[in-house]
């Protein structure tokens, strides 16, 4: 049931309704059902910020929207661009809770990267965002005002959209789906299936709701480690779902999807990136339809970890190339601005700063 929200004058965020609460709610105060379908793609394809620009919508059914409603807005605390044109955004949600998302330019992709959750609970040692206090997880259309908000700031329209950043998107699974049926729908943002990937430190429950949608989507598991009791130490998840389950799983995904999987591993100076490591990854994906991504670790304020020398990441894809079919270096994008991989904490790190 929809609560009133009591900062703004008790209306109702009209964000929060789907089509279908849409439908009834006009259909409720007499208007006709397609007028619903109108309000939803003012609100997610031409991103209005007043019910007023609704030009194709009777004044008398605005005037009821005004009365009912407001429309949600991401508040932009700050936007910092690294030397490869990698922009970091600083949001603040309506709660001050503070998230971040990126937007990477990489040739002709135009990539957003979408938090889901304010901080995140896996406590993943190369990761900065762990160093933040679970807060509490995303709704849906603060998922999807992230896209919005960057595509009015930047004036461009992403090509890609990935769930990395803040937060684990399995553990809000929910809210993500509900997002992703927005991000694609010809109503909402209309973004292709296969140009929205889901990154996951490995939620065997989740994986398999992932590969049971409508939604052909891509998804990516973070991997980093080639023995348990390396990635139970780098990630406190592997505790509870271990390699050989997590793996197991990730067999079945592609054999109910019929799609190559994404396994990203982050390369680590003196901890996963030896040639023993190395060999054991070519091993345990042998048999698994996937690529590789190789990332060298991005450095943040108070990690313990080293990132390898250029020379020590070639050598490892070197190892793999002959023994796995797809391996590529993702590189570091907006490192310099701390938005790189495993870089996003909102500055909650060194304490909230005064944007």
């Amino acid at each position: 049931m929809l609560q009133p929200v009591q900062n703004n004058n008790n209306k109702i965020d009209i964000k929060k309704l789907s089509l279908e609460e849409l439908m009834n709610f006009v259909q409720n105060i007499g208007s006709e059902k397609y007028r619903a379908l109108q309000i939803y793609q003012w609100l997610w394809q031409k991103n209005i910020e007043s019910f007023d620009l609704m030009t194709n919508i009777s004044r008398n059914l605005r005037l009821e929207l005004n009365r009912r409603f407001y429309i949600s807005q991401l508040k932009l605390l700050r936007s910092i661009t690294g030397q490869d044109g990698t922009t970091k955004f600083t949001f603040e949600l309506e709660d001050r809770n503070i998230i971040e998302s990126v937007l990477i330019f990489d040739g002709q992709r135009r990539t957003i990267c979408l938090s889901t959750q304010v901080g995140c609970k896996l406590g993943c040692r190369f990761c900065a965002t762990a160093r933040i206090n679970f807060k509490r997880n995303l709704f849906w259309h603060e998922i999807v005002e992230q896209i919005q908000a960057i595509m009015k700031i930047s004036n461009i329209t992403p090509t890609n959209i990935v769930f990395m950043g803040m937060g684990e998107p399995l553990l809000n699974l929910y809210n993500v789906i509900k997002a992703i049926a927005i991000i694609n729908s010809d109503y909402g943002l209309k973004i292709g299936a296969r140009r929205i990937t889901v990154s996951t430190a490995g939620i065997p429950e989740g994986i398999k709701k992932i590969a049971e949608l409508p939604i052909k989507i891509r998804l990516a598991i973070s991997l980093n480690a080639t023995t348990d009791p390396i990635r139970s130490a780098l990630m406190p998840i592997n505790k509870r779902y271990p390699l050989k389950l997590l793996l197991a799983t990730a067999r079945k995904y592609t054999k109910i999807t019929h799609r190559r999987l994404t396994f990203e591993y982050v390369l680590i100076n003196g901890v996963n990136d030896q040639k023993a490591d190395a060999m054991r990854l070519s091993k345990i994906l042998r048999d698994i339809p996937c690529k590789i991504n190789i990332i060298p670790f991005n450095p943040f304020p108070g990690s313990q970890f080293l990132s390898p020398k250029p020379e020590q990441v070639a050598q490892f894809v070197d190892l793999l190339h002959p023994l796995l079919p797809a391996v590529t270096i993702r590189k570091s994008r907006g490192s310099d601005v701390l938005a790189g991989c495993g870089q996003l904490a909102a500055d909650c790190i060194t304490g909230r700063k005064d944007f």
